[in-house]
């Protein structure tokens, strides 16, 4: 056919548009208009030393049959992924860190949103909620707006409406946090089953924690180990000390906590009150003596010198390497039940996700070792963050970066990816804003799978009580589930709605010290310190719960509750708890019932020396007569 010239000009100049247009459209998960404008950062690695791109990083990864890898979102969309949270809407927040590892007064790390509305795999919406952090190293949604860790502070950034903008400045809840740590600083905010704001913090720069404005001499001194913040009670604690950089936190359908850490032990199951072992230095009480070993029992490297095992053959059946981190105990509905209580961390020198079954032994767990599930085979892969969605569906960051501790030869600042791990031909879930559900419904959510469900709404429950605000027909119906329901994890979750909302209080716990089910009778205890005198007042019924109860866990709440007590009430418990001679060999009981009782053996070495005579756990027999003779 013959064209015209003016046809031809035509036709030309439409090609030209499409061209144009096909070349120059934003990509499809480009940033939203109105949001902030990328940082201006520069990567401090030479030029030449680049990634492989985040498709061709898909590409290599390897998972077991039957899951599927999706790049939930890569470079340039996600840079620096140094933290994840999952919110009540099923959005992915990202915390991405610009400063490491240079301390500023300032800077401009971000907490940025993304969004699959249409359940593919693939963010399909991005907002930028905050851009002024500086050295950004953890987060969590709650209370009407996001905590955040940037040392020194502990933030509060207001959200009231949840309309992802911050309603006014950050506010400083506590200070003092050490930042001289590099990568050694605290981290891996979440919400417990207790209702506290739990973390972590690492060894080398000590912290000295309080509101701002407290004196020196009244605030909580924490080196390494882990710690809770209450955010309505405003409470500040140390929870166990120890270990080296423990970097990721998350707890089992029991309500147990595990933690992981690098170079000594990678798994540590967390026992409120804990002294455990460290890479150096010394522990906050030197009557210690003795200090608590992990609860891995296996290694994931061949040994020899930790800062070698990175990438090595003979590393590679063991796990690939001894740096870990992020912590994600699978609760979801997703993957085969098969994977339900254990639990997946990062393996930094691996290049890969390690998994951990998690089994009951003596007192408390035991990890063991299970085959890899995540191989990247690319060795910038950086796993530092594993999340769990609402449709059983889990986040893996990748920093994207080479080197240990992050990075040694510089920071590459551009990099960064997220993946979503399904199984088999997944059904999308029904996204929806659980803060607009009634409180009913909120607690129906305790019944389901997917422990996503039940720890938002948990959460929402206790934000609506702290206002005053829950309908008598929730605490009605988390009653009958405590009651009635014969699931014990179904049990303990209406335990911890009951608490959070403050529905219960120290006599109803009392009564549960006698509940068949020693998950239920373990938190009864737990939770009676948080009540005033709970302890105290049932200190005899500790005593002989410790001397007649059949089961070590409880027997190690009770150890563990010792140093929440008056130092004259726990002569008869601690006598109690080294009555069995059958708990010597356990690997908590003799040195949690030691440092329970330590502080009161100067007190009164008459009674000391009476505990000593009865003692039949052989080490604390020692212990009490070093402590007796020490000035």
């Amino acid at each position: 056919m013959q064209l015209s010239p003016l046809q031809f000009a035509a036709i030309c100049l439409l090609a030209c548009f499409l061209t144009v247009i096909g070349g120059q459209l934003p990509p499809a998960h480009a940033q939203q208009a109105g949001d902030s404008p990328e940082p201006d950062v520069v990567n401090t690695e030479p030029a030449n030393v680049q990634p492989i791109t985040p498709q061709a990083a898909l590409a290599k990864i390897t998972v077991p049959e039957g899951f599927k890898v999706t790049l939930f979102a890569g470079e340039p969309d996600v840079r620096q992924p140094i933290a994840m949270a999952v919110d009540q809407r099923g959005r992915l927040w990202v915390a991405e860190c610009y400063s490491y590892p240079d301390w500023n007064e300032t800077g401009k790390d971000r907490l940025v949103i993304f969004e699959d509305r249409d359940q593919d795999g693939v963010f399909d919406h991005k907002k930028v909620f905050w851009d002024q952090g500086n050295y950004l190293t953890g987060f969590i949604p709650g209370f009407g707006g996001v905590w955040v860790c940037c040392a020194p502070h502990l933030l509060f950034i207001p959200d009231a409406d949840g309309d992802d903008v911050p309603d006014g400045a950050p506010q400083v809840m506590l200070d003092g946090w050490a930042y001289k740590g590099i990568h050694n600083v605290f981290n891996a905010l979440n919400w417990g089953p207790d209702g506290w704001l739990y973390g972590c913090n690492g060894i080398t720069a000590p912290s000295n924690v309080g509101p701002p404005g407290t004196p020196d001499d009244q605030r909580m001194p924490i080196n390494c180990g882990i710690w809770r913040y209450h955010p309505t009670r405003h409470i500040f604690e140390v929870v166990a000390e120890g270990t080296t950089n423990p970097w990721g936190l998350d707890w089992n359908d029991h309500g147990q906590a595990f933690f992981t850490n690098c170079v000594i032990g990678h798994l540590w199951h967390l026992i409120p009150g804990a002294h455990y072992e460290r890479m150096f230095g010394q522990d906050s009480n030197q009557y210690a003596y003795e200090l608590m070993p992990a609860c891995s029992k296996h290694l994931h490297w061949a040994g020899g010198e930790w800062q070698k095992a990175r990438g090595r053959a003979e590393d590679d059946d063991l796990g690939g390497g001894h740096a870990h981190a992020g912590a994600m105990v699978y609760l979801g509905d997703n993957w085969p039940d098969k994977y339900r209580n254990s639990i997946f961390m990062g393996n930094i020198h691996g290049y890969r996700i390690n998994n951990d079954a998690l089994v009951r032994s003596g007192s408390g767990y035991a990890s063991h070792f299970a085959p890899d599930f995540f191989k990247a085979n690319d060795d910038w892969f950086r796993a530092l963050e594993l999340k769990c969605g609402p449709d059983g569906g889990a986040y893996v960051s990748d920093w994207c970066d080479t080197g240990e501790c992050h990075d040694y030869k510089g920071v590459h600042r551009t990099s960064g990816r997220i993946y979503k791990v399904v199984y088999g031909d997944q059904q999308p879930a029904k996204l929806r804003d659980l803060a607009k559900l009634s409180d009913e419904q909120l607690v129906e959510l305790q019944l389901h799978k997917n422990d996503y469900f039940c720890r938002h709404a948990r959460r929402l429950l206790q934000e609506r009580a702290s206002g005053g605000k829950i309908s008598e027909q929730a605490i009605a119906k988390l009653n009958s589930i405590f009651a009635d329901n014969a699931d014990e994890t179904r049990q303990l979750r209406a335990l911890w709605c009951l608490h959070g909302s403050g529905a219960i209080d120290a006599d109803f716990l009392t009564k549960q010290l006698s509940h068949k089910n020693e998950h239920v009778r373990g938190w009864a205890i737990r939770l009676l310190r948080e009540y005033d005198n709970g302890l105290a007042k049932n200190h005899a019924t500790l005593a002989k719960l410790a001397q007649e109860d059949d089961s070590a866990l409880v027997r190690l709440e009770i150890a563990s509750a010792l140093q929440q007590l008056p130092l004259a009430q726990r002569w008869a418990i601690a006598a109690a708890l080294l009555a069995h001679a059958e708990d010597a060999e356990d690997d908590n009981l003799p040195l949690m019932t030691w440092y329970g009782i330590e502080p009161a053996i100067p007190t009164d070495k008459a009674q000391a020396a009476k505990l000593l005579g009865t003692c039949q756990i052989p080490s604390v027999r020692q212990f009490i007569a070093r402590r007796i003779a020490s000035p």
